[in-house]
Protein backbone atom coordinates (compact mmCIF):
# COMPACT_ATOMS: atom_id res chain seq x y z
CA UNK A 1 0.00 0.00 0.00
CA UNK A 2 1.32 3.64 -0.94
CA UNK A 3 1.95 6.43 1.46
CA UNK A 4 -1.33 8.34 0.27
CA UNK A 5 -3.45 4.74 0.54
CA UNK A 6 -1.61 4.69 4.41
CA UNK A 7 -3.10 7.94 5.16
CA UNK A 8 -5.89 7.71 3.68
CA UNK A 9 -7.06 4.40 5.85
CA UNK A 10 -5.76 6.26 8.55
CA UNK A 11 -8.50 8.90 8.12
CA UNK A 12 -11.08 6.70 7.43
CA UNK A 13 -10.57 5.10 10.94
CA UNK A 14 -10.16 8.43 12.75
CA UNK A 15 -13.53 8.91 11.22
CA UNK A 16 -15.44 5.88 12.05
CA UNK A 17 -13.81 6.31 15.64
CA UNK A 18 -15.09 9.99 16.09
CA UNK A 19 -18.27 8.66 15.07
CA UNK A 20 -18.61 6.03 16.87
CA UNK A 21 -17.79 8.28 20.20
CA UNK A 22 -20.06 10.86 18.93
CA UNK A 23 -23.04 8.08 19.17
CA UNK A 24 -21.98 6.60 22.36
CA UNK A 25 -22.38 9.93 23.89
CA UNK A 26 -25.65 10.48 22.46
CA UNK A 27 -26.52 6.71 23.44
CA UNK A 28 -25.48 7.76 26.76
CA UNK A 29 -27.78 11.24 27.11
CA UNK A 30 -30.03 9.39 25.43
CA UNK A 31 -30.19 6.67 28.22
CA UNK A 32 -29.73 9.25 30.76
CA UNK A 33 -32.80 11.37 29.75
CA UNK A 34 -35.23 8.18 30.18
CA UNK A 35 -34.16 7.08 33.23
CA UNK A 36 -34.80 10.43 34.67
CA UNK A 37 -38.13 10.24 32.53
CA UNK A 38 -39.20 6.65 34.00
CA UNK A 39 -38.18 8.23 37.78
CA UNK A 40 -40.23 10.97 37.23
CA UNK A 41 -43.31 8.78 36.60
CA UNK A 42 -42.14 6.28 39.09
CA UNK A 43 -42.72 9.06 41.50
CA UNK A 44 -45.64 10.56 40.05
CA UNK A 45 -46.94 6.79 40.32
CA UNK A 46 -46.01 5.90 44.17
CA UNK A 47 -46.86 9.65 45.43
CA UNK A 48 -50.92 9.16 44.00
CA UNK A 49 -51.76 7.82 46.97
CA UNK A 50 -50.50 10.19 49.16
CA UNK A 51 -53.28 12.64 49.85
CA UNK A 52 -54.94 9.25 51.41
CA UNK A 53 -52.34 8.20 53.64
CA UNK A 54 -52.59 11.70 54.89
CA UNK A 55 -56.10 12.17 55.17
CA UNK A 56 -56.62 8.97 57.78
CA UNK A 57 -53.22 8.50 59.41
CA UNK A 58 -54.85 12.11 60.76
CA UNK A 59 -58.33 10.93 61.08
CA UNK A 60 -57.56 7.57 62.92
CA UNK A 61 -54.05 8.61 64.56
CA UNK A 62 -54.11 12.33 64.31
CA UNK A 63 -52.07 15.40 62.95
CA UNK A 64 -48.98 14.71 64.86
CA UNK A 65 -48.93 10.79 63.87
CA UNK A 66 -46.01 10.44 60.43
CA UNK A 67 -48.39 9.41 57.72
CA UNK A 68 -45.40 7.96 56.26
CA UNK A 69 -45.53 4.93 58.03
CA UNK A 70 -48.62 3.85 56.59
CA UNK A 71 -47.56 4.16 53.46
CA UNK A 72 -44.35 2.21 54.10
CA UNK A 73 -46.78 -0.59 54.96
CA UNK A 74 -48.40 -0.05 52.00
CA UNK A 75 -45.15 -0.77 49.72
CA UNK A 76 -44.67 -4.04 52.48
CA UNK A 77 -47.76 -5.30 51.52
CA UNK A 78 -48.32 -4.96 47.95
CA UNK A 79 -45.66 -2.81 46.29
CA UNK A 80 -48.66 0.18 46.22
CA UNK A 81 -50.70 -2.25 43.75
CA UNK A 82 -54.23 -1.38 44.29
CA UNK A 83 -54.83 -4.80 42.53
CA UNK A 84 -52.91 -6.59 44.60
CA UNK A 85 -54.18 -10.35 45.35
CA UNK A 86 -52.27 -12.59 47.44
CA UNK A 87 -52.02 -16.18 47.70
CA UNK A 88 -54.89 -16.72 50.76
CA UNK A 89 -57.03 -13.70 48.97
CA UNK A 90 -55.88 -10.87 51.16
CA UNK A 91 -56.80 -7.67 48.76
CA UNK A 92 -55.56 -4.25 47.42
CA UNK A 93 -52.87 -1.70 48.57
CA UNK A 94 -53.21 -2.66 52.09
CA UNK A 95 -53.70 -6.29 52.01
CA UNK A 96 -56.62 -6.80 53.53
CA UNK A 97 -58.86 -9.94 54.21
CA UNK A 98 -62.11 -9.91 53.06
CA UNK A 99 -63.14 -10.70 56.26
CA UNK A 100 -61.31 -8.26 58.21
CA UNK A 101 -62.40 -5.37 55.18
CA UNK A 102 -66.19 -6.73 56.35
CA UNK A 103 -65.79 -6.78 59.74
CA UNK A 104 -64.35 -2.66 59.28
CA UNK A 105 -66.77 -1.68 56.79
CA UNK A 106 -70.03 -2.82 58.58
CA UNK A 107 -68.98 0.03 61.49
CA UNK A 108 -68.33 2.89 58.83
CA UNK A 109 -71.27 2.87 56.07
CA UNK A 110 -68.99 4.99 53.92
CA UNK A 111 -66.72 2.72 53.48
CA UNK A 112 -67.36 0.69 49.73
CA UNK A 113 -65.41 -1.67 47.94
CA UNK A 114 -62.76 -3.28 49.37
CA UNK A 115 -60.55 -2.78 45.83
CA UNK A 116 -61.26 0.92 45.82
CA UNK A 117 -57.69 2.41 46.89
CA UNK A 118 -59.37 4.94 49.21
CA UNK A 119 -61.59 2.78 51.16
CA UNK A 120 -59.06 0.12 51.25
CA UNK A 121 -56.09 2.67 52.66
CA UNK A 122 -58.88 3.86 55.09
CA UNK A 123 -59.97 -0.10 56.31
CA UNK A 124 -55.99 -0.65 56.43
CA UNK A 125 -55.40 2.56 58.69
CA UNK A 126 -58.15 1.96 60.79
CA UNK A 127 -57.54 -1.69 61.70
CA UNK A 128 -53.50 -0.39 62.55
CA UNK A 129 -55.41 2.30 65.19
CA UNK A 130 -57.45 -1.06 66.67
CA UNK A 131 -53.82 -2.84 66.99
CA UNK A 132 -52.17 0.37 67.90
CA UNK A 133 -54.21 1.07 71.10
CA UNK A 134 -54.28 -2.78 71.60
CA UNK A 135 -50.57 -2.49 72.77
CA UNK A 136 -50.85 1.14 74.59
CA UNK A 137 -49.82 -0.42 78.49
CA UNK A 138 -47.42 -2.78 77.62
CA UNK A 139 -45.24 -1.01 74.76
CA UNK A 140 -43.37 2.14 74.49
CA UNK A 141 -44.18 4.87 72.00
CA UNK A 142 -41.03 4.42 70.46
CA UNK A 143 -41.31 1.12 69.63
CA UNK A 144 -45.68 0.67 69.48
CA UNK A 145 -45.30 1.05 65.80
CA UNK A 146 -43.46 -2.39 64.92
CA UNK A 147 -45.72 -4.23 67.45
CA UNK A 148 -48.58 -2.92 65.39
CA UNK A 149 -47.72 -4.03 62.35
CA UNK A 150 -46.10 -7.41 63.36
CA UNK A 151 -49.63 -7.59 64.80
CA UNK A 152 -51.36 -6.79 61.27
CA UNK A 153 -49.10 -9.47 60.06
CA UNK A 154 -49.31 -12.20 62.09
CA UNK A 155 -52.46 -11.27 64.29
CA UNK A 156 -52.28 -9.93 67.95
CA UNK A 157 -52.61 -13.56 69.48
CA UNK A 158 -49.38 -14.49 68.44
CA UNK A 159 -47.63 -10.95 69.15
CA UNK A 160 -48.96 -11.40 72.58
CA UNK A 161 -47.10 -14.76 72.91
CA UNK A 162 -44.07 -13.11 72.03
CA UNK A 163 -44.42 -9.87 74.10
CA UNK A 164 -44.90 -12.87 77.17
CA UNK A 165 -42.27 -14.91 76.07
CA UNK A 166 -39.69 -11.57 75.91
CA UNK A 167 -40.58 -10.71 79.11
CA UNK A 168 -40.41 -14.12 80.56
CA UNK A 169 -36.55 -14.65 78.98
CA UNK A 170 -35.21 -11.02 78.96
CA UNK A 171 -37.33 -8.71 81.00
CA UNK A 172 -38.48 -6.02 78.88
CA UNK A 173 -41.15 -6.32 75.97
CA UNK A 174 -38.62 -4.47 73.72
CA UNK A 175 -38.81 -5.34 69.56
CA UNK A 176 -35.00 -6.90 69.74
CA UNK A 177 -36.31 -9.22 72.48
CA UNK A 178 -39.04 -10.35 70.29
CA UNK A 179 -36.65 -10.82 67.81
CA UNK A 180 -35.06 -13.52 69.88
CA UNK A 181 -37.22 -15.37 70.87
CA UNK A 182 -39.12 -15.65 68.01
CA UNK A 183 -37.33 -18.67 67.33
CA UNK A 184 -38.46 -20.34 70.04
CA UNK A 185 -42.59 -19.79 69.58
CA UNK A 186 -44.24 -22.44 67.63
CA UNK A 187 -47.18 -21.82 65.35
CA UNK A 188 -45.54 -18.87 63.93
CA UNK A 189 -43.90 -18.21 60.84
CA UNK A 190 -41.78 -15.82 62.10
CA UNK A 191 -39.14 -15.17 59.46
CA UNK A 192 -42.36 -13.82 57.21
CA UNK A 193 -43.37 -11.17 60.49
CA UNK A 194 -39.47 -10.57 61.18
CA UNK A 195 -39.04 -9.52 57.28
CA UNK A 196 -42.39 -7.34 57.26
CA UNK A 197 -41.29 -5.28 60.03
CA UNK A 198 -37.85 -4.78 58.73
CA UNK A 199 -39.14 -4.14 55.18
CA UNK A 200 -41.63 -1.11 56.74
CA UNK A 201 -38.82 0.22 58.47
CA UNK A 202 -36.25 0.49 55.75
CA UNK A 203 -39.28 1.76 52.94
CA UNK A 204 -39.94 4.42 56.36
CA UNK A 205 -36.46 5.42 56.40
CA UNK A 206 -36.08 6.03 52.45
CA UNK A 207 -39.74 7.28 52.24
CA UNK A 208 -38.64 10.53 55.08
CA UNK A 209 -34.97 10.53 52.97
CA UNK A 210 -37.53 12.44 49.96
CA UNK A 211 -40.21 13.06 50.84
CA UNK A 212 -41.39 16.06 52.94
Amino acid sequence: MTARGFVLVAIGALSLARESAAQSVVSRAAGALSRAAQARADKKLTDRYDPMFRKYSKRYFGPMFDWHYFKAQSFAESGLKPTAVSWVGARGLMQLMPSTYQAISSRRPEFRSIDDPEWNIAAGIAHDRYLWKLWTDRVSDEERHRFMFASYNAGEGTINRAITAAQSKHGAPVWENVERVAPTLGRWRYTETLGYVRRIDSAYSGLTRIQP
